[in-house]
């Protein structure tokens, strides 16, 4: 993040939860934030030297984000995904209100060339709810923002026509706090790669940094429905109404707004879910947004027997309460979770299998501890860290700078962004074969479920008192 101070401009990260403070930088988290105190010593003051002030397309030279980069290694974008498919995106909001839901579909697509590919930022306001949410001044970090990332795509063919080869398992994946739907593609794209129906829902609990629905005309006297290529309503009558992120209220309890935001969260996935089996079942959807895309190619192409929730940080503090909630769901897979919106009351209503997958530089004792109640003599409950993983490890964000910027940033760790993404996204398929009952070879990676691996610590890299656990 970003801090103005005199003429300077100081840049700080805490994993995927973020605070500053203008003027001289201080780390420090209120209320539950305070659980972090404890190795905060691994997180340092760093300066950025350089805030250019042109947009991406207007500049012909090599952009910031591509400074620092060693040789060989000067290739930045979100990974094409390594299976079999060829992969689609689209998006569905169903209901125009704030009830509505709102999710970006990963999907098996008919082959395709030259594909329109989406934009990884899918417009300005997203960028306007990043600033506000790492407490940046607008004008000046629209600008940053666009600079470095405005370019980039994912690597999904927009709209393309869905591939219909028997069933699909489906996934729900849920984003952390600050993110929005587009920023897990690296991980979603993969997935649907490998044959699975991803619905990465974006949440309206305010956790998100931006998201947005539509209010009807007559209702408000505002009117930017704003001419887009990326989406427009269906109706002339709607204008859009947005909503980004809110912060703690001084003097509020952060554990009743979190806890209150995770069992939305958590309602919003199981919604995306429903909806889902709606549209298996061959009822039509009404798409607020303008599409090509036919829904009615899904019937009966979805495996409603295989269902998963994943979701990272925040996201998975929401696998584990979709769990809880909903039976449908088979198992979770839960990356580098922020365990403290949870209300211990519910674990022992989790019964499904549970795959934490942690970064090393993030955790720290009071979470894992709280990970490890999760633990089970008879459900299966698995943990590992990859080695010189940061919390950013896991969204694409660490696909998108060079390495000295990455790191300063702490956007990127000590292990190659790439090797850690596999590490993740082969642990995680192997753990969805085991427990969907999936007649894949993922098996193949199956050791990575334990730990094997070089790059991997089997459960955790944090020394827990034996007493307390």
């Amino acid at each position: 993040m970003l801090i103005r101070h005199r003429k300077c401009v100081y840049v700080c990260l805490y994993g995927g939860e973020t605070l500053c403070r203008t003027g001289w930088m201080k780390l420090g988290f209120s209320h539950s934030m305070s659980d972090y105190n404890s190795h905060l010593s691994r997180r340092s003051e760093t300066r950025f030297i350089s805030a250019p002030g042109n947009h991406l397309k207007e500049v012909e030279s090599p952009s910031l984000a591509q400074m620092g980069n060693s040789v060989g290694q000067n290739s930045l974008g979100i990974p094409q995904g390594k299976g079999p498919h060829q992969v689609g995106c689209t998006d569905l909001m169903v209901g125009h209100t704030l009830q509505g839901i709102f999710f970006r579909l990963y999907y098996p697509c008919q082959a395709v060339e030259d594909s329109d590919e989406p934009n990884w930022i899918p417009c300005r306001e997203y960028f306007n709810g990043l600033a506000d949410f790492m407490k940046m001044g607008r004008a000046l970090s629209e600008r940053i923002f666009n600079y470095l990332f405005g370019s980039f795509k994912i690597p999904a063919a927009w709209n393309a026509s869905f591939k219909a080869d028997g069933q699909y398992p489906v996934i729900i994946f849920s984003h952390g706090l600050g993110a929005f739907r587009t920023l897990y593609s690296a991980i979603c794209v993969e997935l649907a790669s490998q044959g699975f129906i991803v619905a990465a829902v974006e949440h309206r609990d305010e956790s998100a940094s931006a998201t947005f629905y539509y209010k009807e005309r007559c209702e408000t006297q505002k009117s930017h429905c704003a001419s887009r290529k990326t989406f427009q309503p269906v109706s002339d009558n709607l204008v859009e109404e947005w909503m980004y992120y809110r912060a703690l209220k001084t003097d509020e309890s952060e554990f009743l707004l979190r806890n209150n935001q995770v069992k939305q969260r958590a309602d919003e996935c199981i919604q995306a879910l429903d909806l889902l089996i709606d549209i298996n079942s061959g009822k039509s959807v009404q798409n607020t947004l303008q599409s090509d895309f036919d829904w009615s190619k899904l019937k009966n192409c979805m495996d409603l027997c295989r269902i998963a929730v994943m979701g990272h940080s925040f996201g998975g503090a929401t696998v584990i309460e979709c769990l809880c909630k909903e039976v449908k769901f088979n198992c979770g897979v839960a990356l580098d979770t922020w365990m403290f919106p949870l209300d211990e009351v519910i674990f022992p209503g989790v019964k499904q299998p549970i795959f934490f997958i942690n970064s090393e530089k993030f955790q720290w004792a009071g979470n894992i501890m709280r990970m490890k109640k999760l633990d089970s003599a008879l459900i299966p409950r698995k943990m590992i860290t990859i080695k010189g993983a940061v919390h950013q490890s896991f969204p694409d964000f660490t696909f998108l700078t060079g390495n000295w910027i990455g790191k300063l940033l702490k956007l990127k760790g000590e292990i190659n962004p790439h090797v850690a993404m596999d590490l993740c996204n082969r642990a995680s398929l192997a753990f969805l074969q085991r427990h969907l009952s999936l007649a894949r070879d993922f098996n193949q990676w199956d050791h990575l479920i334990d730990g094997k691996d070089d790059h991997l610590i089997p459960g955790t890299n944090i020394t827990l008192l034996q007493s307390s656990i």
